[in-house]
């Protein structure tokens, strides 16, 4: 398997070494802007024009707030003004556009990612919790190191994080980590690696890090899919780690991206290294770390036949 793989080097200084680099491409961000209104109707996108606010020049959802000569804005933006109109400078008061929020409710609008494929029309109230789950919705930066802002679609943030987190790419269904520590028993939180690799036209991101876990050091690794979470179920992984003649396995579903790394870390969805078993695996002196990290990832295709699944790997 070894030999087949793609491998990688994490040293003390927690660099990571490869050698394949998938070729670079140039994508863009994606730009998500306003839907046409209403099917286009004049009537809906003026309304829709009225419920926009003036500061903030979101959606308005109740309460609406107006002051004494009919001028609103949202609920949010209140605060920010000072309790002072924006438009004429009187003061705002707790007078509520109940016309206003009353003829929002007969509105019908299209999902805000019309643009990047939602066909989908809702009432106005219950446009934003859709939005908020839409499949077509941008997916958030997967890099875990920093709280990146960087939205987009999955070409773009493969290349961004190639291009600006300088995160090492791979080709190819089975992946052979090392990771070596001079001092194991300093564990510094979120010492962690990040590579993606690329198979069955996918992209998958492997995590690996060591954290504390109460007041003992763990080392963890685990597979997010570039995509959503229904497609995610289509693929399955492995991870093994072991040495001395013993060895810990993992196998499950890749989680998709869309549950935030924080989110799979905490709930233990991948393979968990208490400190003394990587000890133990890395053999010697108990001094240095010496961790090797192999799996494979598979994607599970139904038989017509039997129905029974068969795992295929490229």
């Amino acid at each position: 398997m070894e030999s087949e793989s793609p491998e990688s080097l994490v040293s003390s200084d927690g660099l990571l070494f490869d050698e394949d680099a998938i070729p670079s491409r140039s994508h863009h961000l994606v730009s998500v802007p306003k839907p046409q209104k209403g099917n286009n109707n004049p009537v809906t996108t003026s309304v829709h024009e009225l419920l926009e606010c003036p500061v903030c020049t979101n959606s308005m959802y109740p309460p609406i707030h107006q002051c004494r000569n009919g001028h609103t804005l949202c609920s949010t933006c209140k605060t920010r003004v000072h309790n002072r109109c924006p438009t004429c400078r009187q003061e705002l008061g707790d007078i509520r556009c109940l016309a206003l929020e009353k003829v929002a409710e007969s509105l019908e609008l299209p999902c805000k990612y019309c643009s990047l494929g939602c066909p989908e029309i809702f009432p106005y109230y219950s446009k934003l919790k859709h939005e908020s789950l839409c499949n077509f919705r941008p997916y958030n930066c997967p890099y875990a190191g920093s709280d990146c802002s960087v939205v987009g679609d999955i070409p773009f943030l493969v290349a961004h994080l190639r291009d600006y987190h300088k995160v090492d790419m791979h080709s190819g269904c089975t992946f052979n980590h090392r990771y070596v520590k001079s001092n194991p028993r300093e564990v510094e939180n979120a010492t962690w690696m990040l590579t993606v690799f690329h198979c069955f036209g996918q992209y998958f991101c492997l995590h690996f890090e060591a954290f504390q876990l109460g007041m003992a050091p763990v080392y963890m690794a685990f597979l997010r899919f570039m995509g959503d979470g229904t497609e995610a179920r289509n693929y399955s992984y492995s991870l093994e780690v072991g040495g001395n003649d013993r060895k810990l396995i993992w196998e499950g579903n890749p989680r998709s991206i869309r549950d935030c790394h924080k989110k799979v870390r905490d709930s233990h969805d991948g393979l968990i290294i208490q400190r003394n078993m990587a000890l133990f695996f890395s053999g010697g002196d108990r001094k240095e770390l010496k961790l090797r990290v192999t799996g494979r990832i598979w994607k599970e295709q139904q038989n017509p036949e039997t129905g029974n699944y068969i795992p295929l790997c490229t």
